[in-house]
């Protein structure tokens, strides 16, 4: 069969959308995890972090299915959300829509530019829950906001949230941040062990100046990546809650791939965060494969956008204002 992809990027966390609302693909539960393998492995012609199925809601404008590059299902992607948001408002010719994840139904709107000419989007990052049965996280306590975990580091403080993807949090000197602490610890909580039988993505996160941040993930199914957008904005909860930011004010979240702006809202006891930035165009291709081997897959076309160029403006800027604060 033939199969006409998109690639794209949020923060230089890289997909491939498929589109099947236009289409009419028919794909089994484990056709999409071996399409995810074989198409997003970093060894052949395409490679991305994972694969965005843009499908058809009964409820919504349209639904979201995100594969990570190892197969794994994710319940939610903000970076990959900006992404569907777009190509669903360009396809509906809306402004604003909502998209169906695998949780919760989400509000998606064009925003003014994060940086020159670059496509932007406001993506709403909800349900937030600090229970650490919804991570699930196995410890002896209801939530965790700033506190040690013996078992992962006699040193840092940690939070945990699931937005509704979990994420453990901890905030580092510039040491930290670039020492073998993190892999470590991130590989530990992947692996098989007594606190995440889930997995969990592992930020850590360095205060820059009032209002900016920077944030280092460790994706569950993925490993090290550009940006996830769920832990930006979670890491900027974070940061409101810790009183080192504020809510209703934006926050520059600067990451390996970019940046991009967080506003969280707090409503008596809920919250809900903006995430603002990029939607990235790069390549639309064909190609062409058997779902029983979907690794021998031939590229039949292939044409680039120009917009990366513009992108990579605010990619040379956030790398300075990096560099500038945290002297590497």
């Amino acid at each position: 069969m033939n199969i006409l992809l998109r690639k794209c990027h949020g923060s230089g966390n890289d997909f491939l959308l498929i589109d099947e609302i236009s289409s009419q693909y028919h794909f089994t539960e484990k056709d999409r995890q071996n399409l995810a393998i074989a198409l997003c492995n970093r060894k052949s012609f395409l490679g991305a972090d994972g694969i965005l199925f843009t499908m058809k809601s009964v409820h919504a404008d349209a639904k979201m299915r995100v594969f990570n590059a190892d197969g794994s299902e994710a319940s939610m992607c903000g970076n990959g959300l900006r992404c569907v948001g777009r190509y669903v408002c360009e396809l509906l010719e809306k402004d604003e829509i909502v998209i169906e994840t695998m949780k919760a139904t989400l509000s998606v709107n064009k925003a003014e530019s994060i940086f020159n000419e670059i496509p932007t989007y406001c993506v709403e990052i909800s349900p937030i829950v600090f229970s650490l049965s919804a991570l699930p996280m196995t410890l002896d306590k209801d939530h965790l906001i700033n506190e040690k975990v013996p078992e992962l580091s006699d040193q840092l403080l940690f939070s945990a949230v699931a937005v509704p993807n979990p994420h453990l949090i901890t905030f580092v000197d510039k040491e930290k941040l670039y020492d073998n602490t993190q892999e470590t610890i991130a590989k530990y909580v992947n692996g098989p062990n007594p606190l995440f039988p889930d997995g969990v993505n592992v930020s850590f996160v360095k205060e820059l100046d009032k209002g900016e941040i920077f944030v280092r993930t460790y994706e569950r199914g993925v490993g090290f990546t550009n940006a996830c957008g769920t832990a930006m904005s979670s890491s900027s909860l974070i940061s409101c809650l810790l009183s080192m930011n504020e809510f209703e004010s934006s926050i520059e979240v600067y990451n390996n791939g970019g940046k991009v702006r967080c506003v969280v809202h707090k409503y008596e006891d809920e919250y809900k965060i903006d995430l603002i930035g990029n939607a990235t165009y790069i390549y639309e291709a064909e190609i062409k494969l058997d779902l029983i081997k979907p690794e021998l897959f031939q590229v039949i076309q292939k044409s680039s956008f120009d917009e990366q160029k513009h992108y990579e403006e605010l990619e040379r800027y956030a790398n300075q204002r990096i560099k500038k604060e945290l002297c590497v």
